[in-house]
């Protein structure tokens, strides 16, 4: 069964309802442009009221070395997400700063470069979409290595099946505007997804 990250956690409601249903991760984004930015300071209370088992995420973007590592302590983070232009040789360094397991996200505009992400040195990829909201060409996935990935990108409740569907199907779906009303996650949205995951049965 795929695993579920719901990112862009910020609010004390939000905890609330990961609580109650349970994904496998929950996202904090350290990003200072995101929409879902937030201070490592908040992130640590929140992550202080997390339910044992769910891992935390941070997401940062082409941030210094030294204050992913600040962040990491700070927030109580289980794993790290990149999604700027981090290389190989950034991630080394970092494993030097940090033992969290590190997902490298990549936005993918073909199948060449879906193929050259599943290369990446990080503990596991992330195929994302160039738009905000929207899939990418998910058929760009099929022809690459088979590695465990994270799939995110207007995923939500409608697509769900879909995503699930692809082959290789993914490690884990990545949510965050597709569960929210009112740019809070919406109780219920977050419900019907993960009963939409944890129910899904593949054709045979």
């Amino acid at each position: 069964m795929a695993k579920v990250k719901i990112c862009g956690i910020s609010h004390d409601i939000e905890i609330s309802i990961v609580n109650e249903l349970v994904p496998d991760y929950v996202g904090f984004v350290f990003a200072s442009k995101s929409k879902n930015f937030i201070a490592p300071e908040h992130a640590g209370y929140l992550r202080s009221k997390l339910r044992r088992g769910i891992k935390a995420v941070g997401v940062f973007q082409n941030a210094r070395l030294e204050e992913v590592a600040l962040t990491v302590e700070t927030a109580g983070l289980d794993m790290v997400q990149l999604r700027g232009t981090e290389t190989g040789e950034y991630i080394a360094s970092l494993r030097e700063y940090t033992r969290c397991p590190i997902i490298r996200s990549f936005r993918v505009k073909s199948a060449m470069e879906a193929e050259r992400a599943m290369y990446t040195t990080a503990d596991y990829v992330m195929l994302d979409s160039t738009k905000d909201g929207q899939p990418f060409e998910w058929s760009f996935i099929g022809s690459a290595r088979r590695r465990n990935y994270f799939l995110k990108g207007g995923i939500n409740i409608d697509n769900v099946h879909k995503a699930l569907s692809l082959d290789p199907q993914p490690y884990a779906l990545d949510v965050s505007t597709g569960v929210e009303s009112n740019r809070v996650k919406d109780y219920r949205k977050v419900m019907k997804f993960l009963l939409a995951v944890r129910n899904f049965k593949p054709k045979r």
